[in-house]
């Protein structure tokens, strides 16, 4: 749940990794793959093996093709956890505002969390670890935003200068919803047309719409659920023009919101380490085909 989000049970709270004198979480560091939360609160590439040629054998000329799992090498994506698991601790630190471009809005939030309190933080984290062991295992290098590796942050802000800094082929920034009991299903978040104070998403509204959409297919395929019945007219897509780490990215980005926490259903499904590898891989997939055309 963005931290600006519109909807229900939003509190105010964030984490960093900078792409210009910060550090950056690359694939593999970092934390496990389910830190604590607050009860009520709302994280390397690898190489190709290659067979040693066999005594006697002449070693067979490599491949002309690139191989189905490292059909992504050379690409980089910027994965961005939503919230930090530490930021309701930091009130004081995310609630002071950023130029989100359009206005100033707060760092950051806690996230949602479900009613029997796993926190949004804590999903956010585990679907972004198993995330980037399907991208680097396709041999895309993976660049985190956060890895639960400082006490706050990073701000929406900051957060969006990851990406840019990062020159990223494509940014996934993972969240769940705070919406009503009811509201089910999953949406992706797209960024409308803004051109205001530091905000121009002239150039990547249209790849960000494509990134968006193959998520889409490709999430419904893997995770079986359906688009949120709530917003988007059952397309699975939101546009939005609110939200500072869309705003002020300058690469394709969108935010991926999972299911609905509050929502007793959805919430057993992000509950199941089982469905967060569904929505990992479905994740996954739609990256995959966006960035091969």
């Amino acid at each position: 749940m963005p931290n600006d989000h519109r909807k229900t049970a939003r509190r105010p709270l964030a984490l960093v990794l900078a792409a210009t004198g910060c550090c950056a979480a690359l694939a593999g560091c970092g934390a496990s793959a389910d830190p604590a939360g607050p009860p009520s609160g709302k994280g390397p590439e690898q190489s190709a093996t290659r067979s040693a040629p066999q005594p006697g054998r002449t070693p067979s000329a490599p491949a002309v093709s690139v191989p189905e799992n490292r059909s992504l090498a050379g690409r980089i994506v910027v994965v961005d956890p939503g919230h930090n698991p530490g930021n309701f601790r930091h009130s004081k630190e995310i609630n002071q505002k950023v130029n989100i471009g359009t206005n100033r809005k707060e760092c950051d939030t806690t996230g949602t969390s479900t009613n029997d309190g796993y926190t949004e933080a804590s999903f956010t984290l585990d679907v972004s670890h198993r995330l980037r062991d399907l991208l680097t295992a396709r041999g895309a290098t993976v660049v985190f935003t956060h890895d639960a590796d400082r006490p706050w942050g990073p701000c929406v802000d900051e957060r969006a200068r990851i990406g840019n800094g990062a020159r990223a082929d494509a940014v996934v920034s993972v969240h769940a919803d705070g919406s009503a009991a009811g509201h089910r299903g999953f949406h992706v978040i797209l960024p409308a047309r803004v051109r205001e104070g530091a905000a121009d998403t002239a150039r990547i509204v249209g790849p960000s719409r494509e990134l968006g959409e193959r998520i889409a297919d490709r999430f419904a395929r893997a995770t079986g659920t359906a688009p949120a019945n709530y917003l988007g007219g059952g397309t699975g897509l939101d546009v939005r023009d609110d939200l500072g780490g869309l705003n002020l990215s300058t690469v394709p980005k969108v935010f991926v919101e999972c299911g609905n926490m509050r929502d007793p259903e959805d919430a057993q499904l992000l509950a199941s380490a089982v469905w967060r590898q569904k929505a990992a891989q479905g994740i996954a997939d739609g990256i995959a085909t966006y960035l091969r055309g």
